[in-house]
């Protein structure tokens, strides 16, 4: 835009300035004509630099004033730029030269220092433009990784854009601060809320251990029976729902602290099939040592095997294959929600039995010791849901 808009000045003056140098070399030639014209007439001597079809004069000029007409016309004489004015004079043509040298400088000069002026303008200009807009990007890109960490669940992350006029004047912030600013309250808010969220989450499983533990204890005085066994199976879900309510606040508030050692990922598989009291057939495609917390893998693993089979059909396979783990079962597969945004407490596909929470803890717990889990429906015969554990490797040189 602005090289454009130099352009279109530049031709404005020039075209400007051109025409008053060139009707004001015009005038002084027509006037200089009209003394030669008066002087043919009265017989007298012609001024100077005028006199009928003078050598040099241009054939169209020449033409014109033959046909009985005036007119004018810039062309070189012996090297130099000349206006020339021409009339009729009994059939022949009375003309007379001005030099024109003077004005071309003038009108070249001033090309010259269009050009110059637009040149140092325009480098000027890209120079402040570059500047202001690499500041601006920059200050888009640093408000764009701090969404980004909020999005990867660093709500603490803020931009503290103060604009251009300083915290000192807020009411002059630009745009890009605006927009700064208003990430900063909205992470702000979020974080606010979610904390307060997890504090109530984790005090009301607190709060719920004491009476559960008592009321657990009192269902094993009561006689046996049909409804003591529904009593003493409604008391052992509550606990485990406390349970894992309390491990999901930890999980979100980062207080656990992460064990490492070198495991046997195989060994490791086989004993929370064990653990699970199911029918899962252990697949060890590649063995491999893994560093790792082992009390969290296991989580993540038994959470995997109990979900495929509360909710899908057997067989439930469990296969090892170097440092990537997969639980598949043979049902319908997993619900287009969880493909799409991952596993939501508190919500079971399909109508199934649950709280939800399953799936929640082993994507926490894989996050904590540096894994990536991954869902998807199986493809292939049998079809089934099918969760991936790829755990860091190698663990250690030469691991």
């Amino acid at each position: 835009m602005c090289c454009s808009l130099a352009a279109v000045l530049g031709v404005l003056v020039h075209v400007g300035v051109t025409r008053q140098t060139v009707a004001a070399a015009r005038d002084k030639a027509l006037e200089q004509l009209h003394d030669a014209s008066r002087a043919y007439e009265a017989g007298e001597a012609l001024p100077p630099e005028s006199g009928l079809d003078p050598a040099g004069l241009p054939e169209s000029l020449r033409r014109l004033a033959v046909s009985g007409r005036h007119g004018t016309i810039v062309a070189e004489r012996d090297g130099r730029p000349t206006m020339w004015a021409a009339a009729p004079a009994d059939g022949r043509a009375l003309a007379t030269a001005v030099d024109y040298e003077q004005s071309a400088r003038t009108i070249t000069g001033l090309d010259n220092a269009i050009i110059g002026s637009s040149v140092l303008a325009i480098g000027g200009t890209l120079l402040v433009g570059g500047f202001a807009v690499r500041r601006v990007t920059r200050r888009l890109h640093q408000t764009a990784t701090v969404a980004r960490r909020i999005s990867r669940g660093e709500l603490d992350a803020r931009v503290g854009d103060t604009g251009a006029a300083g915290a000192a004047q807020p009411a002059r912030l630009d745009e890009v601060a605006t927009v700064a600013r208003a990430l900063d309250t909205m992470a702000g808010t979020l974080q606010a809320k979610l904390v307060s969220e997890q504090r109530f989450t984790a005090d009301v499983a607190h709060e719920l251990r004491t009476p559960l533990t008592g009321l657990q204890a009192a269902s094993e005085l009561l006689p046996e029976g049909r409804a003591t066994d529904l009593v003493r199976e409604r008391v052992r879900t509550m606990r485990r729902l406390t349970e894992d309510l309390l491990e999901i606040s930890r999980l979100d508030s980062g207080s656990g602290v992460v064990e490492t050692d070198l495991h046997r990922l195989g060994r490791v598989a086989e004993r929370v099939v064990r653990a699970t009291g199911t029918e899962t057939e252990v697949v060890v495609v590649r063995d491999a040592h893994v560093e790792t917390d082992r009390r969290r893998l296991e989580r993540v693993l038994g959470n995997l095997v109990a979900n495929a089979h509360r909710h899908g059909r057997g067989p439930v396979v469990l296969t090892v294959a170097g440092p990537v783990v997969t639980v598949r079962d043979h049902g319908e597969g997993y619900p287009e929600y969880l493909l799409a945004h991952g596993p939501q407490r508190f919500r079971s596909g399909g109508g199934a039995k649950g709280h939800g929470l399953g799936l929640t803890i082993a994507v926490g717990q894989a996050e904590a010791i540096g894994a990536r889990l991954e869902f998807r429906n199986a493809g292939g015969g049998g079809g089934g849901a099918e969760a991936v554990l790829t755990l860091p490797w190698p663990p250690a040189e030469g691991g």
